[in-house]
């Protein structure tokens, strides 16, 4: 069944069946009705393909990413994409792709997509941003603030959460607390960062030389870092990691020391990655809301894409919150 078969049942063009299915306000009601009921009864379904070639609509969402290979964790792309999944929905497909495995900017254009959402680690998505931008695809960038671009934006303050973080070290008697730094060049690395050292300066705490350790978000990284902190003379007492996967790696580095968690070094991760709450001990973190910061981001995006006449810039912060559990003991 297709447009022109019902306009010939009905005896009218199929312009006027195309209108009365799109509700449009040129047709009559009785006329609107007895093209529905046609519909219905032969379960009519539009052709989406020819109706994108109308409208120059791909009805493709690209769900874009730095990257996928380093710094983006398992638990952070599947909330990410639960997230979106649950907003996007037909007649829209999504694309899911890493900005720093495009061959080139010219795959990213209004005929591909009709709407992109960038979760962003880095600040060379700038130029990626300005493509899309230029283009005049609708965009959302999530998790970074784009201080250089107006873009609408959802994230969360990573900021805010590594400073209740190091309060709480703080409160619990710890002096010597050490930090693994995240991934190079990722703006939440920069945030995290910030967030600790300026609690410790603001309370009068010294970071001893050797305590700021480099990982990459990975366990690996947060074992190795580990490794080197518990090489020194006068070790830590505790330990921030920036993200809940070098975390773990730093737990097992312990462990493998013959030490114990919090017995010997206490413990604090990042992120709040599932698998945290359920290791013994179960790991003190900070639960950042990634699931939810997707959802607002992509009814945003839809938001934009259906009404051109809101043309209002949103920045949209979330919180994060300090989830104590079993790893960090007060001294």
């Amino acid at each position: 069944m297709t447009i022109k078969d019902i306009a010939r049942m009905l005896n009218v063009s199929h312009t006027t069946v195309s209108r009365s299915l799109n509700d449009s306000p040129l047709i009559s009601k009785e006329t609107k009705a007895r093209v529905l009921e046609i519909a219905r009864k032969h379960n009519y379904t539009p052709n989406v393909n020819a109706k994108s070639l109308v409208l120059s609509k791909s009805h493709n969402i690209g769900l874009f990413f730095s990257t996928l290979k380093e710094g983006t964790t398992a638990s952070f792309f599947l909330c990410s994409v639960r997230g979106v999944t649950k907003i996007v929905n037909e007649p829209y497909k999504l694309v899911v792709e890493a900005v720093d495995e495009l061959k080139e900017l010219q795959y990213v254009k209004k005929k591909n997509f009709d709407g992109i959402i960038l979760v962003s680690q880095d600040p060379q998505d700038d130029r990626f941003i300005s493509h899309v931008i230029d283009n005049k695809i609708p965009i959302v960038v999530l998790n970074r603030e784009v201080e250089k671009l107006i873009v609408n934006t959802v994230l969360t303050d990573d900021r805010q959460g590594a400073q209740e973080t190091t309060e709480y070290l703080l409160d619990m008697g710890h002096r010597k607390i050490a930090f693994i730094e995240g991934k190079a060049g990722f703006k939440s690395t920069v945030l995290r960062k910030e967030g600790f050292e300026q609690v410790m300066n603001k309370m009068g705490v010294n970071v001893p030389g050797g305590f700021i350790e480099r990982g990459n978000y990975d366990l690996e990284s947060g074992y190795e870092a580990m490794q080197r902190l518990l090489q020194l003379k006068a070790r830590p007492s505790a330990v921030f990691c920036s993200n809940d996967d070098m975390a773990i790696g730093a737990m097992k580095a312990i462990s493998d020391k013959g030490l114990k968690v919090p017995d010997d070094v206490s413990l604090i991760g990042f992120d709040d990655n599932g698998i945290s709450a359920y290791l013994t001990p179960a790991i003190t973190t900070v639960r950042r809301p990634i699931e939810e910061m997707s959802r607002e981001g992509a009814t945003l995006l839809l938001n934009i894409m259906n009404n051109d006449k809101d043309n209002a810039i949103r920045v949209i912060h979330l919180k994060t919150e300090l989830e104590i559990r079993a790893s960090v003991k007060r001294v």
